[in-house]
């Protein structure tokens, strides 16, 4: 896994949130600016989500401190609409105690793919996002990505 370079980098677009969890206010990722920032999409009904990637975030969230590193889940439903709606989404948050901030993305108006993981051309879930400290995508991971692997790359930016 190599992070991409800091000049050819992209800026990461403004998250499209429906609703937050976990936070007493909304996040920005422009107020996020000078943090490093993970944000991992998932659905609840994924396996690889639940088994690894939310487990991974919660640790990154437990590890990490707040004005070093943000983490952020990013609930991304492009599939079965009808049951993770968000009281099926505050049941699993709760049962499961993840306590970093969430958010739901934004559903399309005509596209089963939501506003956030469209702008971030996200392919599906578990996907990881890893935001330089001036808010570059460095870091866009598809399934499962190796906690080693991940804490060096958080490790690298952290260090910039």
């Amino acid at each position: 896994m190599i992070l991409e370079s800091a000049v050819s980098a992209p800026l990461a677009p403004p998250l499209q949130i429906s609703r937050w969890f976990n936070t007493p206010a909304p996040l920005d990722l422009m107020q996020l600016r000078g943090k490093v920032v993970v944000v991992h999409a998932f659905q609840m009904l994924c396996p690889g989500c639940v088994q690894h990637g939310l487990p991974q975030t919660q640790r990154l969230w437990q590890l990490f401190r707040r004005d070093d590193l943000m983490v952020i889940g990013l609930h991304s439903v492009f599939e079965h609409h009808a049951v993770m709606g968000p009281p099926a989404l505050q049941t699993f948050i709760q049962e499961y105690r993840w306590d970093f901030p969430i958010g739901i993305d934004q559903p399309a108006a005509h596209n089963p793919v939501p506003l956030t993981m469209q702008a971030y051309g996200l392919q599906g879930t578990p996907s990881l996002v890893l935001l330089d400290r001036r808010g570059r995508i460095r870091l866009q991971h598809l399934g499962r990505i190796d906690d080693i692997m991940l804490g060096l790359a958080v490790g690298q930016l952290l260090a910039e």
